[in-house]
C-alpha cells in the first residue's frame, strides 16, 4: 500500500529548507516538493525523470537529493539495489520507521506503513541483535504477477 502524498507549498518547502540551515533555491523546492508528492520513495532517476525535462540540472537534483536528507528533510533508503531511494521524513518516519516492499523484478520500492514487523529471537537463542534501522520485503508486485 502507498502511503498519502502530501503536499508540500513552494513558502513551506521554502521555510522547512531555511529552518535546516540551507539556502532555499529553486531546485531544492522543486525536489521537495516533487518527493513530498511521490506517494513512495523515489529515486535519483525517478527525480531527474521529471524535473530535467523542466530545465533543472541532472547532478544538481542529485546533489539536491543528498543535501536535503543531510539535513533530515528527507529519509534516505539503501535497498541493497545500490539506488538510494528518498522520502519526506514525516510524522510516520518520525517515530519510527516503517517497512518497504521491493519487487525483485521491477525494482519498485513501496511504502507499507500499515504493516507491522517485529523480529524476535528464538527460545534458547544466543544470537545478539542489535538496533534494527531498516525492514526491506522483497517479492513480487502485482503488476509484475499479473
Amino acid at each position: 500500500m502507498l502511503r498519502l502524498s502530501v503536499t508540500v507549498s513552494v513558502e513551506a518547502a521554502r521555510k522547512a529548507i531555511r529552518a535546516a540551515g540551507l539556502r532555499s533555491t529553486r531546485s531544492r523546492v522543486a525536489v521537495l516538493q516533487l518527493v513530498s508528492t511521490a506517494g513512495k520513495p523515489v529515486s535519483h532517476a525517478d527525480v531527474a525523470d521529471r524535473l530535467v525535462p523542466q530545465g533543472f540540472d541532472k547532478s544538481t537534483l542529485y546533489r539536491c537529493l543528498v543535501e536535503l536528507a543531510d539535513a533530515g528533510i528527507l529519509v534516505r533508503l539503501d535497498a541493497g539495489d545500490h539506488a538510494w531511494r528518498f522520502e519526506l521524513r514525516d510524522e510516520e518516519h518520525a517515530a519510527g520507521d516503517h517497512p518497504h516492499f521491493v519487487c525483485v523484478d521491477c525494482g519498485q520500492v513501496s511504502c507499507l506503513p500499515d504493516i507491522e514487523v517485529k523480529v524476535a529471537l528464538s527460545k534458547g537463542s544466543k544470537a545478539t541483535l542489535g538496533d534494527v534501522t531498516e525492514v526491506f520485503l522483497k517479492g513480487r508486485c502485482k503488476a509484475c504477477l499479473g
